[in-house]
This record gives C-alpha cells, structure tokens and sequence, in this order.
C-alpha cells in the first residue's frame, strides 16, 4: 500500500483554491458575529487573514447574485412566448417542447449512404429536449398540435424508435442563460448540422426505404411524402 498513483488527471477539470472566509460567533444570549478572509498561496493553506473588507463582501454578494440572475434567466423568454412552443418544465431538469411546421432544410449525409447533401422539405416535427439530449417525433399536418395529437416516427437516420436522437460526437453546449427561443434554435441547429449516417436499432421508421425516399426529394423543392410517415402508438400527452 506504499505505492501512491497520481489520479488527478483523471478528475476533469480541476479548481483550485483562492481564498476563504471564517465565521466567528460570541456566546450568549447576545450574539455577534465577525468574518474573517483568507488568502491561498499556491499549496493551498490560508494566508493573509484580515477581516472581511466591504469591497471583498460585494464581490462576493455579486458574484451570487449574478449566478442567481442567470439560474432564472434559463429558458425565460426574450418577449411574447412564441407561438410554436407548446410546453416548458422549469425544473431543476428544465425541459421544452415544441412544433415545426413543414420546412426546407438544408440536411448532411455521411458518403456510405450514397445521398448527396443538400436542402429538402421535412415533415412538420415535434420536439421534446432537456439541456443535454433530444427527442424528435414527425407530425402528420402543420396544425398546432394537442395532447391528444398522434405522433409518428421521425423519417431521420440516427434517431433511436422511442425518439431519442444518438448526437454522435457533436458538442453539446447550451449556456445555462440561454433563453428559450436561443435554447430551441440551438437544438434545431445540433439536430440538422450533424452528419445523418445510419438507422438504429432494428426497426425502420418510414414505410418504405429510408435512403430512397431522401435520395427522391433532396436538392428539389419537393414536398416531403407524408403517407411513408408511421404511427408510433404515442400521443403528445405521453411526453409530458
């Protein structure tokens, strides 16, 4: 057990200490309290203690405050709620969920599929995403959709049956100020700029062949084939 490894690469990253505040407090009935900062030198041990100057308390207070400011900025709206945006959960897994109606797109494809980049006209989609992954479904009209709205598999490669979509190596990064309308555009942006390459899992979520159908429609301005669309036994409500 005298070997000692040093681990702390393997930690991510790493903070280091700069200072520390102690509190001291009198006995009794009457209390009164007095705040003492320290400074760290480089090894970490506290040096320099000096009372708590007003200059280094609002520093502090700022620096609260400001994380407080931007814990409810996430997901507030810069104005009007827009109007494609049927639900938002605050919560500490703060959640959104929105419509797209019907749209041209321009869509990226790896070479093994044989289909050229290009724009195409995707079906209207229901999208459903946290700070961190994304669910998308199709929908069968560019109606504003309902609980009771029946959803359909996303036509899409690399989108897993139950709606998850596998975001490969793309580089998450959703600031936790963003507004909801920069949150939304962030995951439209992830979702249509990453390289579509392959089904997953064993099932196929058109009614047809997944490459033909896009091979068929990019590069025109042509209406994506809603009758190829299928159910997935879900509705809107079992999302929320």
């Amino acid at each position: 057990m005298n070997n000692l490894n040093d681990i702390t690469e393997n930690l991510g990253t790493l903070y280091y200490p700069k200072s520390a505040l102690v509190f001291y407090e009198t006995k009794g009935t009457n209390t009164d309290m007095y705040v003492e900062h320290f400074d760290m030198d480089r090894n970490g041990n506290p040096i320099n203690a000096h009372p708590l100057t007003v200059k280094e308390a609002n520093v502090l207070a700022k620096s609260l405050q400001t994380d407080e400011e931007i814990k409810k900025a996430f997901l507030k709206p810069k104005g009007i709620l827009p109007t494609n945006i049927l639900h938002i959960n605050p919560s500490e897994k703060a959640t959104v969920l929105w419509y797209t109606k019907s749209q041209q797109r321009q869509l990226y494809f790896v070479n093994g599929l044989g289909i050229p980049n290009g724009k195409a006209q995707v079906p209207s989609m229901l999208w459903f995403a946290n700070k961190n992954s994304l669910s998308v479904f199709a929908l069968a009209s560019d109606r504003r959709p309902t609980e009771k709205t029946l959803l359909h598999y996303a036509p899409f490669f690399n989108v897993y049956e139950n709606g998850n979509v596998c975001m490969g190596t793309v580089n998450i990064d959703i600031q936790n100020s963003a507004s909801v309308e920069e949150f939304i555009q962030a995951w439209e942006s992830y979702f249509f700029n990453s390289y579509f390459s392959h089904l997953l899992g064993n099932y196929n979520p058109i009614k047809g062949n997944c490459v033909t159908i896009w091979k068929d429609i990019i590069g025109i301005d042509k209406t994506f084939p809603k009758e190829v669309l299928k159910l997935n036994n879900k509705t809107l409500k079992n999302l929320l």
